[in-house]
């Protein structure tokens, strides 16, 4: 029997983990695979595994943001690059752990805001200010948002779970596993979708 679980690691920083964000609950629901979401601080991921983000290579970055348009648009989703990228997610990525440990109900609710507002109406998440816009936009309360994030229990979380992901063969985002098998980049849902699938 195929193994059905696919576990999703992600951060919101990452282009391509927004555009395998669009893909991966659908792909779940069509295989029957629960669909477990894994955070983890992308920073923490490369210096663990000695990686950079690929557009530190100009002539990289200028076929990547090409790519990432014709993924978009193979997939059907919209995506503009966000004019402040690169945007440090650490609080960011400290509340997808926060609400997974304490607001599950809420989690797919404010990945949801937070994509959107990374990569589809692009906003300064960097900025306190408007990540408590976006996030009163969606619904949140800020306040209580940042003294979740302060939570010494949140930040050991955060720290574990990229610790883990380095640990099982991760070096960058967005990174999927099911069962013992890793694949890396949204250009691998194929082969993710064929695992879960028993192809």
């Amino acid at each position: 029997m195929p193994d059905k679980t696919l576990e999703f690691h992600f951060d919101f920083g990452s282009p391509t983990t927004y555009l395998a964000y669009t893909q991966v609950r659908r792909i779940a629901q069509e295989t029957g695979a629960t669909l477990v979401w894994h955070p983890v601080l992308l920073g923490g991921v490369f210096k663990a595994a000695g990686n950079a983000s690929p557009v530190s290579v100009p002539a990289k970055a200028r076929w990547m943001y090409a790519d990432m348009a014709r993924w978009a648009q193979r997939w059907g989703v919209p995506f503009a690059m966000n004019p402040h990228f690169p945007i440090n997610t650490l609080t960011l990525m400290r509340g997808a752990c926060g609400m997974l440990m304490r607001q599950p109900a809420d989690f797919e609710r404010y990945v949801d805001a937070i994509f959107h507002a990374m990569w589809v109406a692009p906003r300064n998440l960097s900025d306190p200010g408007e990540l408590a816009a976006v996030l009163a936009e969606a619904g949140f309360d800020a306040a209580a948002f940042m003294a979740l994030v302060a939570d010494p229990e949140v930040k050991a979380d955060l720290i574990a779970r990229t610790e883990v992901s380095v640990a099982r063969g991760a070096f960058g985002a967005p990174t999927f596993f099911v069962g013992q098998h890793m694949y890396f980049g949204q250009d691998r849902l194929d082969f993710v979708r064929e695992a879960l699938a028993g192809g």
